[in-house]
């Protein structure tokens, strides 16, 4: 079964269970007079609609690329999530104002037996429920999944939070009805807040997973002729869906037909493992005792030697003797003219006779 199939079955049984359990609370509740217990029935709605919106993103994530979108439409993932926390949140605020309007008028709820046990059981079926679409999220890397069963995990505290209002009502003769819907609230916006980070975050180009990168890194330099693998950076189009770049170092005596194959590999390698649409750039690393060798071994070791400098690559000398190289500073470096001068004068002073090019290459993966 295919990711977008995985996804679409674990909606439909968050649908049936989250329906069940609201007809249930929703009764227990009226029944009650307990605000607390209709709130809870109303957030297992919004779970419920929550798969729904979950289902038609989903189909609509797996339409094939066309002309207006040649890299398909695996971002409509995103959005779907980012309207779950929009749901979620508008729940949240509408519960904190009825909260607040029980504990300024309360009313005395009525628990019995059958309320406290339907209570119980919403607790058990909400854990399993919430671990269950919060694991397939996380297996099928869903955003929206993640959001479904991480809300169900909240139900779950929020109702056992509700059991012992009802234990302490019964012992005590004391009514946190009305606190505990405010409570409920509050937990319910707090979810919605943390659930909207990871979808906007992706629309707006968030930072790949080191994992990932060190992955990529140790596939790619394990392949022959490979002396360094630099400037990763990636675009997400879904969870399915990556374009990319980076550049390899290679020795400057291998023939463009052999730079042609192991870039075509590279390729195909990526696209085949990782669903990353890559390109691939070349710099060619100065081999043997000839003049050049020596003078990129004298540039990489001065640079190198300085203080925020990570990572030295991408040597290259003109035929008019000029020499061009990149630099990735570390991640306290902000005035990059400054920094940048700083290493020209450095170089100055062992090779005074050479025009030096220096690019910052900050950090984007790793």
């Amino acid at each position: 079964m295919d990711r977008s199939k995985q996804i679409i079955r674990t909606s439909v049984i968050g649908i049936i269970a989250n329906v069940f359990l609201a007809g249930f609370k929703a009764l227990v509740g009226l029944l009650a007079h307990s605000v607390a217990i209709v709130l809870d029935a109303v957030n297992n709605l919004s779970d419920a609609l929550s798969s729904v919106i979950t289902i038609i993103g989903t189909k609509l994530s797996v339409r094939p690329a066309d002309r207006k979108h040649p890299f398909g439409y695996g971002r409509v993932e995103y959005f779907t999530a980012i309207i779950i926390a929009v749901i979620v949140l508008t729940t949240g605020i509408t519960s904190m104002i009825e909260s607040i309007k029980k504990i300024i008028n309360p009313t005395q709820p009525d628990y019995t037996t059958v309320t406290l046990v339907v209570i119980i059981v919403a607790i058990l079926a909400k854990l399993v429920l919430g671990w269950y679409v919060r694991s397939q999220g996380k297996k099928l890397d869903s955003d929206a999944l993640i959001a479904s069963g991480s809300d169900a995990l909240f139900d779950a505290i929020i109702t056992l939070a509700t059991l012992i209002s009802a234990g302490i009502m019964l012992i005590w003769n004391v009514s946190l009805d009305g606190y505990l819907g405010a409570l409920i609230s509050l937990i319910i916006i707090k979810a919605g807040i943390e659930m909207l980070t990871s979808p906007i975050n992706q629309l707006l180009g968030a930072r790949v997973s080191p994992e990932l990168i060190r992955e990529i890194k140790s596939e790619i330099a394990g392949l022959e002729g490979v002396q360094g693998v630099f400037d990763i950076i990636l675009h997400g189009y879904g969870p399915n869906l990556s374009i990319g770049s980076l550049h390899i170092g290679v020795p400057d005596t291998m023939t463009a037909h052999q730079i042609h194959g192991l870039t075509r590999q590279i390729s195909e390698m990526m696209i085949a493992r990782h669903g990353i649409i890559m390109t691939v750039g070349v710099y060619a690393n100065a081999t043997g005792d000839n003049k050049n060798a020596e003078l990129q071994r004298t540039v990489v070791s001065t640079l190198t030697r300085q203080e925020h400098v990570q990572q030295v690559h991408g040597f290259y000398c003109y035929d008019d003797g000029s020499i061009s190289v990149d630099v990735v500073p570390d991640l306290t470096v902000h005035d990059d003219q400054a920094f940048t001068q700083g290493l020209l004068d450095q170089l100055e002073q062992v090779l005074p006779d050479r025009q030096v090019s220096i690019l910052l290459d900050h950090n984007y993966s790793d």
